[in-house]
């Protein structure tokens, strides 16, 4: 994991950051002094939520003050709880004549501080009650039988009904006994793929590769398993689900789910997961729940919740509310009513619309893909070889492209994107599994290979050069079949010369991209010249060949490469393009097998 930092210090960092997120939302205020965040407009008539803990969780806990969800937040600095001043000076912020509700993880510093100032606010005659929210099942009931269960993001769904019943008018009683029975109806557990890394500390727990830790805090926390080799996604969600949903195990069955049971899923980014990733993570546990557990949750959350500066790791909370539901004055639908309550905080950014006027299957939501219509060929615009030949070549073909994958990756990483490798593999695999399971070969026709590679391109084949590819493969197979006439009248080489170069003029129409330029056009323009002006085949492929490896002496003046502050010099050899290296070395497999 990276230890860079923009900051490369904590100096300052932590009020930095609270004014930024003050930006926002013109109804906050910040007390710098306090590092507390609050709601100017927070009105006196509803119960104040105040919350708050260490810095490094973010948007936790600034992030959620607005409207319907927290009157004030109080931030510590990385990591450590605020003190019973800075919290006193929160309460004061958002005076309330139905009294303050402090909501808080459960950490020692955090427990210690707040109680401290929820007796000071009281013995001033205001009404004052702490909640202490728990959700983490990893440690088990023996080894937190003194201090009960570690906080993790669960508590943020804790903070949504709370925020959105307080603004409905709920007393103090009424919200701490509602938060007190929502609390006990989490299960939650976190995994990471390395430790987070802290601005300015040298320091820091760090994972192996093939390491994994399952049951981690979200402060550096070791976890309380390390699971060597790692098991796959698939395999680290079955754990999960099966800590969290176990009720037989005597140690983590902290919540029963009864068949019919509505159910939230929370899954936090604990900062350092890319977005795709998270979603995939998503995919996987709502899958597993349904299958393995018979769980589909009417609620599903998931981004940024409650974070751990850059760590690469996530949490995963079920909450029965149909549980907190049975233990409260409120009903199912009430809470999902105050899930769905909008606000103007952070929130927002993982909330979606899941108001909808009907709650839809995911099944329903997914839609299936279209039964596949295979194209017939006319036998009288069709060109046909020996099937076997046909059937080598290509394999020839497809085999050589994926075995240059690591390559063509590696150099269009250093001067583009790095999709190309992959892009030009899957269209081979494709074409290859199209042998096996379609039989496209068998009849020896040209144009019924031209047609799934057609359908492989824009199907599976993104990009630009999956745009230019298919362009190509489309007018080459129309050009072939108007000029089939040319294979009997003046030879199939002729044929093949005519149709290069009509595909080639076609392709012209969408890209400006020439000989020259570091394209893949400096591999296909060069083979498609040679085949028409009567070349042969293995001339015609030498010419692709040069070409390709002329590429090597150019500079990129079309697509992202352009955009490549690589600042070489003209006589320093580059990387070749690796379109064109992948079109020079696809036609290479092709005349291997003749």
């Amino acid at each position: 994991m990276s230890t860079r930092h923009l900051f490369p210090s904590l100096d300052g960092l932590v009020p930095k950051a609270l004014r930024g997120i003050v930006a926002s939302n013109p109804r906050l205020n910040l007390d710098e002094a306090n590092k507390v965040v609050y709601d100017s407009e927070a009105p006196r008539s509803n119960v104040s939520i105040v919350s708050g803990g260490g810095s490094g969780h973010e948007p936790a806990w600034a992030g959620y003050v607005g409207t319907n969800l927290l009157a004030a937040a109080v931030m510590g600095d990385v990591f450590a709880s605020p003190s019973t001043k800075q919290i006193l000076a929160a309460v004061e912020a958002v005076p309330s004549d139905k009294g303050t509700l402090l909501v808080i993880t459960n950490y020692t510093g955090d427990c210690l501080h707040f109680g401290l100032a929820a007796e000071k606010t009281k013995a001033k005659g205001n009404p004052c009650k702490m909640l202490i929210c728990g959700d983490d099942v990893s440690i088990g009931k023996k080894g937190g039988s003194l201090v009960g269960r570690r906080g993790l993001a669960g508590q943020i769904g804790v903070l949504k009904v709370l925020g959105a019943a307080a603004a409905q008018g709920a007393t103090l009683d009424e919200l701490y006994d509602f938060g007190s029975a929502f609390a006990n109806s989490i299960v939650s557990i976190s995994a990471t793929l390395d430790h987070c890394h802290v601005p300015g500390r040298t320091e820091h727990g760090a994972l192996a590769e093939d390491e994994l830790e399952l049951g981690t805090g979200p402060h550096n926390e070791p976890g309380y398993w390390k699971l060597s080799p790692a098991p796959s996604a698939e395999g680290l969600v079955q754990q999960i689900l099966k800590y969290c949903l176990d009720e037989t195990d005597p140690e983590r069955g902290y919540v029963k789910f009864s068949p019919g049971d509505e159910t939230v899923l929370l899954v936090s980014n604990f900062g350092g997961m890319s977005n795709l990733e998270l979603g995939g993570l998503v995919d996987e546990i709502l899958q597993q729940l349904l299958k393995n557990w018979n769980i589909e949750p009417v609620r599903v959350y998931s981004g940024c919740l409650e974070t751990s500066l850059n760590a690469p790791a996530f949490s995963v909370s079920v909450i029965n509310i149909t549980a907190a539901a049975a233990n409260s004055t409120y009903t199912v639908d009430q809470i999902k009513g105050f899930f769905d309550t909008r606000t103007d905080t952070a929130w927002e950014a993982v909330a979606g619309y899941q108001s909808y006027h009907q709650r839809r299957k995911r099944s329903e939501q997914v839609v299936p893909p279209p039964k596949e219509i295979r194209r017939t060929v006319d036998d009288s615009t069709d060109l046909k070889i020996d099937p076997a030949l046909l059937e080598s070549m290509i394999k020839s073909a497809c085999n050589a492209v994926s075995a240059a994958e690591p390559d063509l990756t590696k150099w269009d990483t250093v001067m583009g994107d790095g999709d190309c490798g992959l892009t030009l593999q899957t269209g081979a695999n494709a074409l290859l599994d199209a042998l096996k399971t379609k039989q496209v070969s068998a009849k020896g026709s040209v144009v019924e290979v031209l047609n799934e590679l057609e359908d492989i391109v824009e199907g599976k084949m993104g990009g630009t050069l999956g745009g230019i590819l298919g362009i190509f493969f489309v007018a080459l197979r129309t050009a072939l079949q108007e000029n089939i006439g040319l294979a009997k009248e003046v030879g199939v080489p002729a044929l093949w010369g005519k149709a290069l170069s009509t595909a080639i003029s076609h392709l012209r129409q969408y890209t400006p991209a020439k000989v020259g330029d570091r394209t893949v056009m400096d591999t296909l323009i060069p083979f498609a010249m040679a085949m028409e002006g009567g070349q042969s085949f293995e001339q015609s492929v030498a010419a692709a060949v040069k070409g390709a490896e002329g590429t090597k002496k150019l500079k990129p003046k079309l697509g992202r490469a352009t955009y490549v502050g690589v600042g070489v010099d003209d006589n320093k050899e580059l990387p070749p393009d690796p379109g064109a290296w992948g079109a020079m070395v696809g036609l290479q497999g092709l005349l291997s097998a003749l």
